[in-house]
């Protein structure tokens, strides 16, 4: 009788600790691989921002230098300035002349909103003012250098710790020195409170490293004697300079530090950069990588154990060949029963593997279709009607009337190809270049295309077409946006047991400035739920098979009107039109917009 080796005992059994060793090394390279990935994503990233970023600061410098040019040109026109000739160099004229001269300068300073505007004579005097009434401490330098003959300019905090700029222009007299000087005193608070919101924190330092003008009030005077910015860690990659600090909650941190020198103001810009955008991006584009890679080493590992199984397996029966014969025929059929298995399992895997493939494929297929559908079905319905109406005129041999419809059905398919284009462009986060629209148009297009489906459901339409009015934006994006404001209106009032079931649309004219143009679409339905989800992806308060909506119009809507610099908002509607606790009485959606700015010769043109 002969007896079976122990496992433990049996030479070829192989160990353990080598498949555990190798599948650890596995692990090791999918890791390193991933940050390998990371790494040069990083990188790449950091040379996109660095040039945006580079942009950026670039605009901003130039704004903040046009900005100051022009008081210095102001300095050197009033220095040239007839009346201020005058007063400079016959300070003991009339009371006519010195009273001539402040109506100037007052006069300037109201136009170019200068903080004051002086003429000091030589030693000191204030000769004519509008504004401050004496020379700051901080402008002396300024002045003494215009004394010298040549272009003054300084710059300072003063009492009211607001900070100030200076530029100071000599008045020569005739063929001799400078008898006087034109101070211009600007407040650098009213030049950063008319500019643009930046994603980045924008600031400018003087030769002392303090922050002087800043897009971030918390930057304002930090650095040189009252300390330098909080820095906690500074690195240097692919020669990008990149900062962890404290400075504050609106600064981002980590951030890619840029410097750009402006040596005609005497700062330098610098700009930080939030990198988490690029970090996320490199992480997603790692992780993505190292799955991938585990997935194959996955593959390669269970593939190579299965061929070491069987190697092993062959290795026994052809030690016991000789003693077991018998038992070698049992083993044998074993094996080939056990390989069987395998292979069978491996074919399910494989087919099992080849389904979920196929089901992503089919889910994501689902969700952008019925994506586009929701957004072209008003756009189809319309060339249907369009069609059947010039089949109708083609039998009643109105050759006319047809080709009028088929023009339109032309037009609805372009219309329907801009708006793809656009659902593409707002799913890769692209925008078309923003122009002029007129909004009254854009609303009248819109209403083309959904009046069947109001007429339909027995709403009354509440619009007047008014003046042109004329906003920034996209045409084709902006009656998407109308046009789903319009059906979903005609679909909260489809079950609604109000008798009056009426549609407001209401344009409010802007002014440039800051005042927006508001359109708003008002519905008199049962209102909204839940108004702080309304602009959220695949949020619907329709049934399930009641309509093609999922959830999307809404939330499409909301970053086509972003993208356009405006915003959207919806709310309910009281019954007694004022009290917003009152009984809801519809729902009412407000999109502000830019307006833009049309000259009467473009107006007529268009």
């Amino acid at each position: 009788m002969t007896t079976e080796p122990s496992p433990a005992l049996d030479p070829a059994s192989p160990p353990a600790h080598p498949r555990l060793s190798l599948a650890l090394g596995m692990f090791v390279a999918v890791v390193a691989f991933g940050l390998l990935v990371f790494g040069l994503s990083f990188r790449a990233g950091l040379d996109q921002a660095s040039a945006r970023g580079a942009s950026d600061l670039a605009l901003a410098s130039d704004r903040l230098t046009t900005g100051l040019q022009r008081y210095r040109e102001l300095a050197v026109f009033l220095s040239d300035h007839p009346t201020v000739w005058a007063r400079a160099l016959s300070p003991d004229q009339s009371a006519d002349v010195a009273r001539a001269t402040t109506n100037v300068l007052q006069n300037l300073a109201d136009k170019t909103g200068a903080h004051s505007l002086m003429l000091v004579a030589r030693d000191g005097t204030v000769l004519a003012a509008a504004g401050e009434q004496t020379l700051p401490k901080g402008a002396q330098a300024a002045f003494n250098r215009a004394m010298s003959g040549a272009l003054g300019v300084a710059h300072f905090v003063d009492t009211d710790q607001q900070r100030r700029y200076v530029f100071a222009a000599p008045v020569f007299d005739p063929g001799g020195p400078a008898r006087a000087a034109v101070i211009v005193n600007v407040n650098i608070g009213l030049l950063e409170w008319g500019w643009p919101t930046e994603p980045s924190a924008i600031y400018f330092t003087d030769d002392y490293g303090v922050v002087f003008v800043s897009n971030r009030s918390e930057l304002v005077l930090r650095g040189g004697l009252a300390g330098p910015m909080p820095v906690t860690a500074r690195r240097q990659i692919s020669g990008h300079d990149l900062w962890m600090h404290e400075a504050g909650p609106y600064i981002p941190s980590p951030a890619l530090h840029i410097t750009r020198p402006l040596p005609v103001i005497g700062l330098e810009a610098e700009l930080l950069m939030d990198l988490k955008p690029v970090i996320a991006l490199s992480s997603l584009q790692a992780g993505m990588a190292a799955a991938l890679a585990l997935v194959f080493a996955t593959f390669w590992f269970f593939a190579r154990e299965r061929r070491r199984t069987l190697a092993e397996a062959n290795t026994r029966l052809e030690a016991r060949v000789a003693t077991r014969t018998q038992a070698l025929e049992i083993a044998n059929r074993d094996l080939t029963r056990e390989v069987t298995e395998r292979l069978e399992a491996e074919a399910r895997l494989k087919r099992v593997q080849a389904d979920l493939v196929q089901a992503g494929k089919l889910s994501a297929l689902g969700e952008m279709s019925a994506g586009i559908s929701h957004e072209l079905n008003q756009p189809l319905m319309a060339i249907r009607s369009f069609a059947e109406n010039a089949q109708a005129f083609l039998e009643r041999d109105n050759a006319a009337k047809a080709a009028e419809n088929l023009g339109r059905i032309s037009e609805l398919a372009r219309r329907m190809g801009r708006i793809i284009k656009n659902l593409r462009a707002f799913a890769r986060q692209e925008s078309e270049t923003i122009t002029n629209v007129e909004l009254t148009a854009v609303v009248e297009a819109a209403l083309e295309m959904t009046m069947g489906k109001v007429a339909r459901a027995g709403v009354t339409l509440d619009w007047t077409p008014g003046e042109p009015v004329w906003v920034r934006g996209g045409e084709v994006r902006l009656q998407q946006v109308v046009m789903n404001l319009l059906s979903n209106a005609v679909d909260a009032m489809s079950d609604s047991s109000e008798t009056d079931k009426r549609i407001e649309i209401r344009i409010f004219a802007g002014q440039d400035g800051g005042i927006p143009t508001r359109l708003t679409v008002a519905d008199t339905g049962p209102g909204i739920a839940e108004p702080d989800k309304i602009f959220d992806p695949f949020y619907t308060t329709k049934e399930v098979g009641a309509s093609e909506g999922m959830g999307l119009g809404l939330s499409i809507s909301y970053g086509l009107i972003q993208s356009f610099g405006g915003r959207i908002r919806g709310a309910n509607r009281a019954k007694d039109g004022q009290s917003p606790k009152g009984a809801i009485s519809g729902a009412i959606f407000t999109i502000e917009l830019i307006p833009a700015r049309i000259d009467r010769t473009q107006e007529t043109s268009e």
